[in-house]
């Protein structure tokens, strides 16, 4: 089932206000247009036989309640696996350097085609052994978002090792036998 035209009208003449709602609730306008999306696209799969403004609209506000909810129980769990992550010891010089001369030769190269912020990011704390916090100072970020960034460095640098070497490096890399190394 999905919205009637006229439940679905009322929904998107009311955008702002769900906006105005949802923005001193999750902090920023970014996050509460994340919120307001999702929860439009669960509308949309579960309107039912919606019809008249005044139900939908109040319908939408609770669906909106939910979204909220479930988007700060979310925030919760990332907040706590950052602050772990952020917590981490730094690598000691003789594990750095350990780490370097194990690291598939291709790692190198690929760290250089990520975007600017994540290759430093990968550099500094994996390769280097720098701190996240310190890492994090340097580049004038928060411990949690250096911790992100570290993240999808690292999420990213793993994909494009795949689609370069193949799944040798699934096993760490320490006898890559890709032709690229």
């Amino acid at each position: 089932m999905s919205l009637s035209s006229e439940a679905l009208e009322a929904l998107l003449r009311h955008h702002h206000a769900f906006l105005a709602f949802l923005t001193p609730r999750v902090g920023s306008q970014e996050a509460a247009r994340e919120v307001l999306q999702a929860a439009f696209v669960k509308g949309l799969e579960e309107g039912g036989s919606l019809r008249e403004e005044q139900s939908a609209v109040a319908w939408f506000y609770r669906l909106l309640r939910n979204a909220l909810v479930d988007a700060h129980r979310r925030a919760r769990r990332e907040d706590s696996a950052l602050e772990s992550l952020a917590r981490e010891q730094p690598l000691s010089t003789e594990d750095a350097t350990a780490l370097e001369t194990t690291v598939c030769g291709c790692v190198a190269g690929l760290a250089g085609t990520l975007k600017p912020e994540y290759a430093q990011a990968v550099r500094r704390i994996d390769l280097e052994g720098v701190g996240v916090a310190t890492f994090a100072q340097e580049a004038g970020i928060s411990p949690n978002n250096a911790a992100v960034r570290l993240h999808r460095a690292r999420q990213a640098l793993g994909r494009r090792l795949v689609e370069l070497c193949g799944h040798c490096c699934a096993e760490g890399c320490v006898d890559c036998a890709c032709s690229h190394s």
